[in-house]
């Protein structure tokens, strides 16, 4: 079996990470979505739903025979509340890595060379030890913040307090192994992509 790369995708909040996840997708590279992994935890029927819902009662509802956790009414609960978001990290976060493990695990037997992990927050979690290399999207400050802003129920405040709670840009790129921007507009950043992905390939 041939050997597989995984890149462990990052970025802050509004930097274009997303889109760069759908430009593997593109590329025919699998991605893992660590928030999409979330939300199916949190949804009717996920692996979730009983235990968030017995820490955070506030946030378990009802429809009609489905029981699920309301992500809005649990992000009221801890947004701003460093203890309760570990409760809830500390509930989440192996249940997340067991969706990730079993994700990389299926795309080895399937003989992938390369995936992605889509990750938030990589480094805040130390998930830059479970993947080969490290990649992060980036954008000017002016750019970031119109962009966040221009989203449905975002004020000033809570971006601030989002940016608060990550790891500041800078220090990502740092220490990321590549870093794409993403303020030139979708072809410069999958040009940017395509090329991190054919050094990989080359050097693997």
């Amino acid at each position: 079996m041939r050997k597989m790369t995984v890149i462990g995708l990052t970025g802050s909040i509004g930097m274009g990470k997303t889109t760069a996840a759908e430009a593997f997708r593109e590329m025919g590279i699998p991605v893992h979505d660590a928030d999409a992994a979330v939300h199916a935890l949190l949804a009717a029927g996920g692996a979730g739903v009983e235990a968030v819902g017995a820490a955070f009662p506030a946030s378990l509802k009802t429809d009609g025979d489905k029981i699920y956790i309301d992500r809005k009414a649990l992000g009221q609960i801890v947004f701003g509340d460093a203890a309760e978001k570990k409760n809830l990290e500390d509930i989440l976060h192996p249940m997340v890595r067991a969706a990730s493990d079993a994700f990389v695990s299926a795309m080895r037997e399937k003989g992938h060379d390369l995936i992605v992990l889509d990750i938030p927050l990589l480094f805040e979690t130390g998930g830059e030890k479970r993947v080969d290399v490290t990649l992060c999207v980036t954008a000017p400050p002016d750019v970031q913040r119109a962009r966040v802003l221009a989203r449905g129920g975002m004020t000033e405040d809570r971006f601030a307090r989002i940016l608060a709670g990550q790891m500041p840009d800078a220090e990502k790129r740092a220490r990321a192994d590549y870093v794409v921007t993403t303020d030139k507009g979708h072809d410069d950043m999958r040009r940017q992509i395509a090329e991190i992905v054919g050094k990989i390939r080359s050097e693997s």
